[in-house]
């Protein structure tokens, strides 16, 4: 019978494969504005820190202001003109910015196809309009993957720019797409067949679900299967308070794709986030809205919003997801990673050390929960001297862990650090006695603790 004092168990001695960096991206990079000022210096090191795989572009062009990049209808304004003579696209900012993603901020860029999100009434939009010849649009696109895969129109040929996007959340009317759900599966369809046509090296699918709305996703899966065409990848997102609910999530798609023959197409949530409501998020909440959203240790800059990125990326190591995206989009807005006074926040703290994790760690073990609130990872270091895991209390309330580790009894130095409401990747001490590690937090509430055994 398992002592009901312990919290977690971590053993060593059982492999349990490789990490996977891919989980750990992210929605935002450094912007483009301003490069000429010294604060873009410092924005580039905090994203060097936190250590993100790739970055997925989509919104860019929203927290970029004045600049026509990313979406289609910047890039190739006048639908009427001839896709095939590069004369008539616009790559200049979009560029740019791909530069700084990879060379300043070091990730790769997942490339989201089609628009940002208009947040307008429902007879006020302009860019999620059905396009009006599906062919045409679908050379278009292969225009702007052409050009950063093939170096077409003075491009480029970046061979890790890999993930190409059809869309984003079709399933959301209006804001995101006019048209009915059999008009823009038709659409996909027809932009997935011709870029694996052309770019059968790439990855190409989609179609960033808003949610799951499981109807319109098995129409999706059902029309690529008639047309005899299989997504590369399916993506969707997830915005919650409800950590075992999205750590769970990929394991139901994979069966689903499984099912429907697609066992190949990977699966990729590339916006999540924790959040409570949607009230006070919005720009339309008042001051006590906003305030009591964003405020306190369960706000979105909380601690509790912190601890639950970190046990997210912690559980999903071990579940059937191939890549995330941390919905932290652009730096200073509510889903950055700053508060709402300009200083960082719990969650660019928790993305500093799941960035350590994987940048000090390779080879993970197995693990197992045994309190609710408690999630772990763990790994061999690659230095082939040290082992580290990350054990994040979510909303927990005891003030004292207990973690049962085997595998470590020689280890000649173990220390840590911990993240929690008042301290931000501070050292403190642990008990280490009979294989069991005591982790202090000293209250009840949110707190993460990055271990590491040196021998």
């Amino acid at each position: 019978m398992q002592n009901p004092y312990i919290a977690a168990a971590v053993d060593f001695t059982q492999d349990a494969g490789k990490l996977n960096p891919a989980l750990h991206s992210s929605n935002s990079c450094p912007p483009l504005y301003g490069r000429g000022f010294a604060a873009n210096n410092v924005m580039d090191e905090l994203f060097k820190q936190m250590n993100f795989h790739s970055s997925r572009n989509h919104d860019w062009a929203l927290w970029n202001s004045g600049q026509r990049m990313v979406d289609t209808h910047f890039i190739f304004p006048l639908m009427h003109l001839d896709p095939q003579d590069e004369k008539n696209y616009y790559f200049c900012p979009t560029d740019a910015i791909i530069k700084i993603c990879r060379e300043k901020a070091g990730m790769n860029v997942f490339y989201r196809l089609g628009t940002s999100i208009e947040h307008n009434p429902d007879d006020q939009h302009f860019n999620t309009l059905v396009p009006e010849d599906f062919d045409k649009y679908a050379e278009v696109l292969a225009g702007i993957v052409r050009h950063y895969t093939r170096g077409w129109a003075n491009g480029f040929e970046y061979k890790d720019m890999i993930y190409w996007e059809i869309w984003n959340e079709p399933d959301l009317p209006y804001k995101m797409w006019c048209g009915t759900e059999e008009e823009f599966i038709r659409l996909y369809v027809t932009v997935l067949k011709r870029l694996k046509n052309e770019f059968p090296e790439l990855k190409i699918g989609g179609p960033a679900c808003c949610v799951l709305k499981m109807d319109f996703v098995h129409q999706l899966l059902d029309a690529c299967k008639a047309a005899g065409i299989a997504p590369d990848f399916f993506s969707w997102h997830k915005y919650t308070s409800d950590a075992d609910a999205l750590i769970a999530e990929p394991a139901m798609i994979r069966k689903l794709l499984d099912e429907k023959g697609f066992t190949k197409t990977e699966t990729c949530i590339n916006e999540w986030h924790y959040l409570i409501s949607w009230d006070g998020v919005q720009s339309s909440a008042s001051t006590d809205m906003r305030r009591r959203a964003m405020e306190g240790v369960c706000g979105l800059h909380g601690i509790d919003s912190g601890c639950f990125n970190l046990a997210v990326l912690s559980g999903w190591q071990y579940e059937p997801l191939d890549s995330g995206f941390y919905y932290g989009a652009a730096p200073f807005n509510v889903w950055g990673f700053y508060d709402e006074f300009r200083k960082l926040s719990k969650n660019f703290y928790s993305m500093v050390l799941f960035g350590k994790f994987l940048q000090e760690c390779e080879q993970k073990v197995a693990v197992q929960r045994f309190y609710k609130t408690v999630y772990a990872v763990a790994a061999h270091g690659k230095d082939g001297k040290s082992a580290s895991m990350l054990i994040t209390d979510y909303q927990g309330a005891n003030p004292t862990l207990e973690i049962e580790v085997k595998g470590m009894e020689n280890a000649k130095n173990i220390y840590a650090v911990i993240l929690d409401k008042d301290r931000d990747i501070i050292p403190v001490p642990v008990v280490w006695r009979n294989n069991r590690l005591l982790l202090n937090k000293g209250a009840h509430g949110s707190a993460s603790f990055y271990v590491t055994f040196e021998f």
